[in-house]
C-alpha cells in the first residue's frame, strides 16, 4: 500500500527540529524509519508531518557519562551497537541486538527509534529496563532524565511530551561482578518476541545480591519481573532456586494472547525463558 501524504522536513540540528515540532505539534519524529514507514504504508499510522531527524549527528555519540556510565546517543544503529567494543560488553545488549530484524534493518534501526515506538513485543525497552538505564529527552525548554521504569506507559506509549526528543540513553557502568543476558522465543516470520527476557544477575558471598529481570512480547507493555527478583535475590542461585523464582514470571500480569500464542503457553514459555536467561546471565559471570 501507498501511506497517505505528508510534509517532510529534514533538520541539520536539535535547534531546527525543536522549531519545527514547536510549530508543527501534530508531526511526528522519524530516524531510521524501520518502525514508522511500515505502519504508514498499511496506514495503520497517519502523519501530516515527518520531521526526520536522522542526520543530527549529535544523536550518533557514544561517550563517557557524567555519571560514570554509557550514553548512547538515541540514534546508534543497531549494526554500531554490535560493533563499538563499549557497548559490547553488556551482554544482554549485544545478544538482544545481533537477533533483531535482518542486515538491513540493524544497519537502519536505532536504538532510540525503537524505545520511543515502544511496540509491546520489542526486545530492546526489556533489556534496558533490565540494565536500569536512564533516558534522556530534550525540547526547546529543557532536559529531562527519565528511569526505564517510568518511561514506558503503554502499547506504543511512552512518557515523551508533545516536543521533546529522546536524545541518548545512559547505561550505568559495566562491571565484572554483573553478568547479564538475553533470551527469546521469536515468532519465526517476523522475528519480534512472542517472549523476550533480559536477566542481569550479581552475587555476593556465594548468593544472589542483585537481580533485575526486564521481559518483553508477554503483555501490552515490557515490565520489570519484581516477583522474580524478590525470589531469586538472596539464594543460592542452584537450578532449584532459579526455576521456583521463574515460576512468578507474569505474576501481576495481564497475558496477552494472539494468533502467536495463546495466554497460557505464553505464560509457559515466560517462566521458561526466565529461567534461560538467568542462568546465561549467572554463566557470564563465571
Amino acid at each position: 500500500m501507498i501511506p497517505a501524504s505528508f510534509a517532510y522536513d529534514r533538520p541539520a540540528t536539535l535547534g531546527e527540529a525543536f522549531g519545527l515540532l514547536g510549530a508543527h505539534p501534530d508531526a511526528k519524529v522519524i530516524a531510521g524509519g524501520q518502525s514508522l514507514l511500515p505502519l504508514l504504508k498499511l496506514r495503520l499510522a497517519s502523519a501530516s508531518r515527518l520531521v526526520d531527524v536522522g542526520r543530527i549527528s549529535e544523536l550518533r555519540e557514544i561517550s563517557r557519562a557524567t555519571t560514570g556510565g554509557l550514553a548512547v546517543g538515541a540514534l546508534t544503529t543497531y549494526r554500531e551497537l554490535l560493533e563499538n567494543p563499549a557497548t559490547r560488553v553488556y551482554r544482554c545488549l549485544a545478544e538482544a541486538v545481533v537477533d533483531i530484524g535482518d542486515v538491513q534493518v540493524r544497519n537502519r534501526g536505532t536504538i532510540g527509534g525503537s524505545i520511543a515506538h515502544a511496540d509491546p513485543a520489542s526486545d530492546m525497552p526489556a533489556v534496558l529496563l533490565a540494565l536500569d538505564a536512564t533516558f534522556v529527552a530534550r525540547s526547546a525548554t529543557g532536559e529531562r532524565r527519565i528511569s526505564a521504569g517510568d518511561f514506558f506507559r503503554g502499547p506504543f506509549e511512552t512518557a515523551l511530551r508533545t516536543g521533546e526528543i529522546l536524545t541518548s540513553i545512559e547505561l550505568p557502568a559495566a562491571s565484572g561482578e554483573i553478568g547479564s543476558s538475553y533470551r527469546k522465543l521469536a515468532q519465526p516470520a517476523s522475528g519480534y518476541s512472542i517472549v523476550g527476557v533480559a536477566a542481569v544477575v550479581g552475587r555476593s558471598g556465594g548468593s544472589i545480591s542483585l537481580a533485575r529481570i526486564g521481559i518483553t512480547g508477554v503483555g501490552d507493555i515490557a515490565h520489570r519481573a519484581s516477583a522474580v527478583e524478590s525470589a531469586l535475590i538472596g539464594s543460592d542461585g542452584s537450578a532449584t532456586a532459579i526455576a521456583a523464582a521463574a515460576a512468578h514470571a507474569v505474576d501481576g500480569q495481564v497475558v496477552a494472547s494472539d494468533i502467536h500464542a495463546d495466554r497460557t503457553y505464553r505464560a509457559a514459555m515466560a517462566a521458561i525463558y526466565v529461567r534461560r536467561a538467568i542462568e546465561g546471565a549467572l554463566a557470564a559471570l563465571g
